[in-house]
Order: C-alpha cells, then structure tokens, then sequence
C-alpha cells in the first residue's frame, strides 16, 4: 500500500537549519541522502522532495472562465508547515511508522535528533468513472 509521509517544521524558523554549522548541515544533508538510497533500493520509494518555505507558497482558485486568481497571502495562521514529503510503497502501515520514526530522527544542530513531526496517511486510489 502507498503511503504519504509528510514532514512538518515550525513556523517560527529562527533555530532553523540557516543558523545551524556547516558540518551541521553536511551531516543533515548527508542522512537524506542515505536514507532516501535506502528506501530506493529496498524498492519502498515513489517520489520524494523537498518544499519552499511558505512566504514562496501562492493560494490559487478558479476565477472568470477558469482563469487562475492567484494570491501571495495571507495564509492561514499555522503553527507548523509542511517542509518536504515522502510517497511510499510498503507492505503495512506498521512499516510506513517505522520510515517515519527514521525520518523524524534525522540530525540537527550538534548532532541531535530533530523529532520532526512526520504525518502518515494511507493514499487511496481514485474510484472508477464507471461507479
């Protein structure tokens, strides 16, 4: 079953990874990089990325004909973001937690876990047309 994981960050980002050392960084970095090779050749991993902080995000909706309205903000108030994603393929939901555990413990400043909240939801295939 495809699951989707996502990564969740604090809205307040001054102790974010910008203020964190170079070698902070690196080892952060170089955890993702590890842990997204493992999930690709346990054959686990569809897609994944990285997101933009909000302030780059744009609210959008069906204006006259179809024509996008596009708005820079304000958004909604939130105390967290979504910061990046994984789409998964495992056999249960027991092992989506445990790739979500791994994840939420990725490195930060000094070395320590993060304990990034990571939501979990199971991806639901569309019905048919034919319903």
């Amino acid at each position: 079953m495809k699951y989707m994981l996502m990564m969740h960050t604090p809205a307040d980002t001054s102790a974010g990874i910008e203020s964190w050392s170079p070698e902070d960084v690196k080892a952060h970095i170089e955890f993702q990089h590890a842990f997204d090779a493992e999930l690709r050749a346990a054959g686990e991993m569809v897609f994944n990325e990285g997101l933009t902080f909000p302030d780059q995000a744009r609210i959008v909706r069906a204006g006259q004909a179809g024509a996008p309205v596009v708005t820079d903000g304000p958004f909604p108030e939130a105390k967290e973001f979504l910061i990046g994603f994984w789409i998964v393929d495992v056999d249960s939901a027991e092992r989506a937690y445990a790739i979500a555990a791994h994840a939420s413990a990725a490195p930060g400043a000094g070395g320590a876990p993060l304990n990034i909240p990571i939501e979990v939801r199971p991806i639901v295939g569309a019905p048919s047309a034919d319903a």
